[in-house]
């Protein structure tokens, strides 16, 4: 690259560790000239940025199954990107590709750590949603895990987002009943009837305890946990004999600073899972890729194509506006997978 061609990027970096809840003094907005792409890198400019729970856990320094972001870094998020220059011989300029280059709005990144897209087979928004990483973590969470059979009752936390509306569907897929748990009337609406659950809960409601127990008549055989805190109080007590819970994210207590108030419930807790003989299994959606990524690409795809697959996709304008769309995600704000749009796709 010239002098006079030299690329300069706007990126958002962790600026400082947030003590509870984050707030926009934890990020930093800033520009930088980016170096040329070496041998097998690649320049890449940022259409798409997904914004996900998991992205608390990693602004803590606490122990985890990553390592965090370090102070002043680039806050981490997979990126749906077009090709700028390659050096890289899998890439040329204008390919759009999948990747990990966080929240910025151009990268130069390791080639062999990205992954082509093709922009006529589905919007390329659903690369970093539906059909990327929050699709497969529900479908490699719910069917190697969950493994729900015909006639049980699957139920998912979050049920309106991202992950736990793809539960919900590939549950009735496997001729499951499937109950939603989400906040507010309008995103429990939305479950019944655009999703097609069979039932959905309001977690916010004064009686959610009782509502749930009514909705899960025979009990409940899959758990899938995306929120933990209360709701999993209230899910406990209705699990069935040989009940499966696949752990997903426990978004209700990232924030947490200390342990709970009230008496512990551990010791009840770990009753429950022996006299219930329940499987409670955390994961992380990597684990599966070798095993499952190519089945999940084909099923979900042929699903969307035939219009039996429902999305949703909460769209924000603008890398500036992603600390504020990320801290409102973490409150419940968004409805749908939560996408910042960084830029045009042309």
């Amino acid at each position: 690259m010239s002098v006079e061609s030299i690329v300069q990027s706007t990126r958002i970096v962790l600026a400082s560790r947030p003590d509870g809840a984050p707030t926009a003094d934890n990020f930093r907005l800033e520009a930088v000239n980016l170096p040329d792409p070496a041998e097998g890198q690649v320049l890449i400019r940022v259409i798409y940025l997904s914004l996900d729970p998991y992205m608390r856990g990693r602004m803590s320094a606490a122990e985890s199954y990553a390592d965090p972001v370090e102070i002043d870094e680039v806050m981490v998020g997979g990126t749906v990107g077009q090709v700028v220059d390659s050096r890289h011989p899998d890439f040329a300029t204008g390919d759009y590709v999948l990747g990990y280059a966080g929240w910025q709005s151009h990268a130069v990144v390791d080639g062999n750590h990205l992954r082509a897209l093709d922009r006529d087979a589905a919007p390329l928004s659903t690369a970093v949603g539906v059909l990327g990483m929050p699709g497969f973590t529900a479908y490699s969470g719910l069917l190697k895990i969950g493994q729900p059979k015909a006639g049980e009752t699957v139920v998912v936390a979050a049920a309106s987002g991202p992950v736990g509306s793809a539960v919900g569907q590939i549950a009735k897929r496997k001729g499951a009943r499937a109950v939603g748990i989400a906040g507010g009337p309008e995103k429990c609406a939305y479950l019944l009837d655009e999703l097609g659950f069979d039932a959905a809960v309001d977690h916010r409601s004064p009686n959610f305890a009782e509502e749930l127990c009514a909705a899960c008549p025979d009990g409940i055989d899959v758990y899938f946990e995306n929120v933990g805190g209360a709701v999993a109080a209230a899910v406990l007590p209705l699990l069935n004999l040989y009940a499966r819970v696949p752990v997903c994210g426990l978004i209700a207590q990232y924030n947490d600073t200390e342990a709970p108030e009230g008496p512990d419930r551990l010791p009840g807790f770990f009753s429950r899972v022996l006299v219930k003989s329940l499987t409670i299994r955390g994961f992380i959606q990597s684990e599966f890729v070798s095993e499952m990524y190519a089945d999940f690409q084909r099923d979900v795809s042929e699903w969307i194509r035939e219009g039996r697959f429902a999305y949703r996709e909460d769209i924000v304008d603008g890398l500036e506006n992603a600390p504020a769309a990320f801290i409102g995600l973490l409150r419940g704000s968004n409805f749908g997978k939560l996408v910042v749009r960084v830029a045009e796709e042309n």
